[in-house]
């Protein structure tokens, strides 16, 4: 085995281990039966307002509270002295933590679709662009927390302060139509709530607005450029 495979494998062991990976699966996938018990089956909100709760605890916590520990205990720091190149962490990191937004989604779907006898989107590639572009503009943020963040508990901590505000304008502690219009206007323009709204328009049947879906794409650039621009190694 690969040093890279190695990395990968013990990577992954570490995330299943991680209490916080459960949470970040539980916590949606509680929100979805308790309410979706009592709600119309071809509901359009619900689904898409817990999956982007999902992505959103993978973006804003697991991942910068993560890398910000790492470089805490110096363990980026002892890294770069092996062959290994530390860049490769980074990759590992983002693509494990893909991995458990993308399960977290999954079951969510699988548990509406059968359950709660959800509404199910037909245009796989509009869920697939929409949870790719959504997701990049979350963990876009999470790597620039990291990226400036101290150590893990300041990390938590900013991920946390952003969460919440970003939740409630994207519409997630609360449904968009019972929220004021100017608060939804500016919601739409957030990270998360453009991803949010563009889950919703994929769930009613239509396709993403391309400017929702240029909004997510543009913070993906700019955070992750400012990311890169400000990340430490120790």
């Amino acid at each position: 085995m690969n040093a890279l495979a190695k990395l990968t494998t013990v990577e992954l062991k570490l995330l299943v281990r991680e209490p916080g990976s459960m949470f970040t699966v539980l916590i949606p996938l509680f929100i979805l039966v308790v309410f979706g018990s009592s709600i119309e089956p071809g509901d359009t909100v619900l689904l898409p307002m817990s999956l982007a709760i999902a992505v959103g605890l993978v973006g804003l916590y697991m991942l910068p509270t993560t890398l910000a520990t790492y470089r805490e205990r110096g363990i980026l720091r002892r890294l770069s002295t092996t062959p290994l190149p530390p860049a490769n962490l980074l990759v590992v990191q983002l693509l494990m933590q893909l991995v458990l937004a993308a399960l977290a989604c999954g079951l969510l779907i699988a548990v509406a679709g059968t359950a709660l006898g959800a509404r199910l989107p037909g245009a796989g590639w509009a869920v697939a662009v929409t949870f790719l572009l959504g997701t990049g503009a979350m963990f876009s943020i999470g790597l620039l927390i990291a990226a400036l963040a101290a150590n893990g508990r300041t990390a938590n901590g900013i991920g946390v302060l952003l969460y919440f505000p970003m939740a409630y304008l994207a519409g997630l502690m609360q449904p968009a139509d019972q929220m004021p219009g100017f608060l939804v206007a500016v919601g739409e323009y957030t990270p998360l709530g453009a991803f949010r709204q563009s889950l919703h328009e994929v769930w009613s049947g239509g396709s993403p607005s391309l400017s929702l879906l240029v909004v997510m794409a543009a913070y993906t650039v700019v955070l992750s450029a400012a990311a890169a621009r400000f990340f430490r190694w120790e």
